[in-house]
């Protein structure tokens, strides 16, 4: 009898401080300011030739939404609405037990208002600071404004498969208004926002269908309407609009749309109130030509679980013409373009390369490519692998080691420079990330989110100059007066000379002229290139990625899974197969000019593999560039193994 005494005074503790914490909680949201919900805080996003690409909404009031809309989306989404205050605690107790005896989380518990909060205030972020700030945020609304206005700013504001709004949702299933909405059409419509993508009568009819079902079942288990009814109604013709949907936004429009919000809210002097003025226009970066390219090579190449991120860019100003963030905007709104940190693999090699050419090096430098394992300070070792095990197994050439992506050769240099050299170059090209000086940095160990990756790229591109990517040219008010207008830097922070050299490097990649006892990365492109880029791909257990630009532009692509499971073989080729068909629809009825030879660069025909100055015996040959003086001759025999090795033994000698 004691120990029930006990349990019961134990649960009694927890209720009392349960309620007192939701008692002070709401009273610390009632005197908390009140959040406006501007009715008229619409804004609209136009694409790099001032075409509207984006309208966030068209407001209507309650009174003009059918009420078959009104009773469904609340069977659906919240039976209890008007009785809670912001969460329905006996649905998250059931959500738990069902999750806990499905072990999943297939079950969610979030009311009207938690779901309102996050639409109209906050990010994506898959955060704990992000969750509670979306419940205090629901504990405002609900403390400052009625049911009748909370669920008014649902409606209007609702995801409904890349339309938002009810009123325009309605126009562009239906060709109708909110308010002239039958039963039918409303229980179609309010199963849309569970998984849009899935659930859209355009994208799967079949499936709404059953989700139709769903909905009138929990109407009349709710008592809004009879059993009789739910058959009927189902059974009901459903006439979707064949006319022009073009209210419907694509996923990744969405994904640039949240990207463009972003910046904006960095943007200093210009106040994180500014959409609630309504009429704002925005002025973005998009070229809708490359957006649709690149949305449909991702739709024709990513079918299965595999998610990926892309970013194509003009490399003389860091305007983002193009971006993807996720496959499907409907099933996740994280935009990996922007957010995700991953490991880049090998495309970090090229940032080890130019500094290398910056420090002495040539495109001919050589070390002997071997199985080596390092020894390192604390007597630790390091033993880097090449993909498949192959190894020159003799001196390798810069060029070749680009070609073939050699780990060996990149960690020989990385030591060989000082493995802070390649933290501070990265840091140079506008990576903020930090960076750990070890060995395996020089084979893409790091997490570095694609965005940065794709503005450290552009100063390759365009010579040697420093741009920062942008998503905003301009913002208006709906009087047109300018609120900002971004300014362009080209600071010039790289040698063009030797940009020029890396770039050149950068097209061995995919050079028949590399085929000896390994192949270069990226042959299998070659029969559909007809433009020269320089391109480097990178692969870890659990990313593929793929960077290339010419003067026109550069272009990233990720693929990977979100809960960073390895990649498979059949993943390997997906990356790739996005970028080539990308570039090259986009640059075919473009002139593309190749860079020109630098005054201070000289070409010489060597041996490919090891280097070495060609001479008429041999039977492969390939033109190096160099600054002049830096060219190799017959009488050259730098060994910069030995030269490595003496630097090891210095290294021990000091340890020592």
């Amino acid at each position: 009898m004691r120990i029930i005494k006990r349990i019961i005074k134990f649960f009694l503790k927890i209720f009392i401080i349960f309620c007192f914490c939701n008692v002070s909680l709401y009273v610390y949201c009632l005197i908390s300011p009140k959040i406006d919900i501007n009715r008229n805080q619409s804004y609209y996003l136009y694409d790099d030739n001032d075409n509207l690409i984006f309208n966030n909404y068209s407001w209507v009031s309650l009174e003009n939404i059918s009420p078959y809309i009104i009773d469904a989306t609340i069977s659906t989404e919240d039976k209890h609405f008007y009785q809670h205050f912001g969460f329905d605690y006996i649905r998250i107790c059931k959500a738990i037990i069902n999750n806990i005896s499905s072990n999943s989380l297939s079950e969610g518990a979030s009311t009207i208002t938690q779901q309102y909060a996050r639409n109209m205030y906050l990010n994506y972020d898959k955060t704990w600071s992000r969750k509670i700030n979306e419940a205090i945020l629901a504990l405002r609304l609900e403390a400052h404004y009625s049911k009748n206005e909370i669920l008014e700013g649902y409606l209007n504001t609702i995801n409904y498969g890349g339309v938002f709004g009810i009123e325009n949702a309605a126009k562009y299933y239906f060709n109708k208004s909110a308010k002239d909405i039958n039963l039918a059409e409303a229980a179609i419509l309010a199963g849309i926002p569970q998984s849009p993508s899935n659930y859209s009568p355009f994208v799967n009819y079949d499936l709404s269908k059953k989700r139709q079902k769903i909905v009138l079942n929990l109407m009349y288990e709710n008592g809004k309407i009879s059993k009789n009814l739910v058959d009927q109604t189902y059974n009901y013709e459903i006439i979707l609009n064949t006319g022009d949907n073009n209210n419907s936004i694509s996923s990744g429009r969405l994904y640039f749309k949240d990207a463009v919000l972003s910046e904006l809210n960095k943007i200093e002097n210009i106040p994180s109130s500014i959409l609630q003025t309504g009429g704002i226009k925005i002025f973005t970066t998009m070229n809708s030509e490359a957006q649709d390219i690149l949305e449909f090579a991702v739709k024709k190449n990513i079918k299965n679980e595999l998610q990926v991120a892309s970013i194509m860019m003009n490399p003389k100003n860091g305007a983002v013409l193009a971006l993807i963030g996720g496959k499907d905007y409907n099933s996740s709104q994280f935009n990996r373009a922007i957010s995700a940190k991953r490991q880049v693999g090998s495309t970090m090699k090229p940032f080890l390369y130019y500094s290398a050419l910056e420090n002495g090096f040539t495109s001919a430098s050589s070390f002997i490519s071997e199985k080596t394992t390092f020894n390192l300070s604390n007597k630790k070792t390091y033993s880097p692998k090449n993909y498949n095990d192959k190894y020159a197994n003799g001196p390798l050439s810069m060029g070749a080691a680009i070609a073939y992506s050699d780990n060996v050769y990149a960690v020989k240099t990385h030591l060989f420079l000082g493995e802070n050299n390649l933290v501070s170059f990265a840091n140079r090209l506008g990576i903020k990330n930090k960076l750990d000086a070890v060995p395996s940095l020089a084979l893409g160990t790091e997490e570095i989110e694609l965005n940065n990756m794709i503005t450290a790229y552009s100063s390759f591109a365009n010579g040697g100059k420093k741009v920062n990517s942008h998503f905003i040219r301009k913002i208006t008010d709906s009087n047109n007066n300018i609120l900002f207008e971004y300014n362009e830097e080209n600071n010039v922070i790289l040698n063009e000379s030797l940009v020029f050299i890396l770039n050149e490097m950068l097209t061995y990649t995919y050079d028949t002229a590399f085929i000896d006892y390994n192949y270069p990365t990226l042959v299998s492109l070659l029969p559909k290139i007809t433009h020269r880029y320089s391109i480097k791909s990178g692969t870890t257990d659990t990313d593929m990625w793929i960077m290339g630009y010419n003067k026109e532009v550069v272009l990233g692509v990720w693929t990977g899974y979100d809960d960073n499971r390895v990649v498979t073989n059949d993943d390997s080729h997906i990356h790739k197969d996005i970028w080539i068909y990308t570039m090259e629809e986009y640059l075919k009825n473009r002139k593309c000019e190749w860079y020109t030879v630098p005054g201070n660069v000289v070409g010489v025909l060597v041996n490919p593999i090891t280097g070495e100055i060609a001479d008429k015996n041999i039977k492969n040959s390939k033109l190096f560039y160099f600054l002049k003086g830096t060219e190799p001759t017959k009488d050259d025999i730098y060994d910069l193994d030995s030269v490595f090795k003496e630097s090891e033994s210095n290294i021990d000698k000091k340890k020592n």
